[in-house]
């Protein structure tokens, strides 16, 4: 068996097969697969497809780019559906500076200060609140998870690996992390390893150019880390490109194997077992 431990079940991309994609998953052994909420209403939606199929499960949560524009009474829906039987962990939270305003306009490059114009001023001051939200709705999912006893899916890109740390770091002992979708070194891997949290590894180790996440995931522990699709995202070689759905975790896993030099089974038996510790789908 192997666990796709992050897909996004509830987009459009979708709906026009989702029992065909569910039972092509199957057929290549990925059985079990966790259909992740990154706001209130696709929450609702990943638990509704959960109630449906008998091998997927939800997590709910807010995602760090929709932060800004959340509801203030977010966290007490997401409470209230984190109840559900089926609900195995919360999430996608995080922070994400990769698409602040002040990284998408043209303004922003000054060479002094006193040179910027109206236009950087004002995305430095959205820049400023939109790291805010996702800061305050991150805290803020970090304590449900520690109070409802479920562990969480980290979403971190951009520049904000020593903010997201910094949030992370009072919650040690408390609950464990995953950071999905990882693409950063061995020695960050390694960083979180130690404070008990792990990592996920997408269909971008398949990628040639991907070297910094193939020697991650080539010299972590084999129980360090899980793997995912982050479907209809990053669809691994040889589909690259193309929609992807959870069938294709299994090639991550193969390209796993093949960087560590082990068999596809031995990595699928430990992402599994890694997976089933962490989400604790039948507690």
């Amino acid at each position: 068996m192997i666990v796709d431990s992050h897909a996004h079940l509830d987009l459009p991309d979708f709906s026009e097969e989702l029992d065909a994609v569910v039972a092509r998953a199957a057929d290549l052994g990925v059985n079990r697969i966790v259909t992740v909420g990154i706001t209130v209403e696709r929450s609702k939606r990943s638990i509704e497809l959960a109630e449906r199929f008998p091998g997927v499960y939800a997590a709910v949560g807010i995602h760090p780019n929709d932060a800004h524009e959340a509801p203030r009474d977010a966290i007490a829906a997401l409470r209230e559906l984190a109840h559900h039987p089926r609900v195995v962990a919360i999430g996608e939270t995080g922070l994400d500076y990769f698409r602040l305003p002040s990284l998408r306009t043209t303004h922003n490059k000054v060479d002094a200060l006193g040179n910027e114009d109206a236009a950087d001023i004002d995305a430095a001051i959205e820049d400023g609140a939109i790291k805010a939200a996702q800061a305050d709705f991150f805290g803020q999912q970090l304590d449900l998870a520690a109070e409802l006893g479920l562990n969480v899916i980290i979403h971190q890109r951009g520049d904000c690996w020593d903010d997201t740390m910094a949030i992370l770091e009072p919650y040690q002992g408390k609950l464990r992390a995953v950071f999905h979708c990882f693409s950063g070194t061995t020695e960050e891997a390694e960083e979180l390893i130690a404070m008990g949290h792990l990592v996920s590894f997408t269909g971008i180790v398949t990628f040639k150019n991907a070297e910094i996440v193939q020697e991650t995931a080539a010299n972590l522990p084999l129980n360090a880390f899980m793997v995912e699709t982050d479907c209809p995202y990053l669809a691994p070689v040889p589909f690259r490109g193309k929609r992807c759905e959870p069938a294709y975790t299994r090639f991550t896993v193969e390209k796993i194997a093949e960087l560590r030099g082990e068999s596809v089974d031995a990595i699928a038996k430990a992402t599994t077992a890694t997976a089933l510790e962490f989400f604790r789908f039948s507690r």
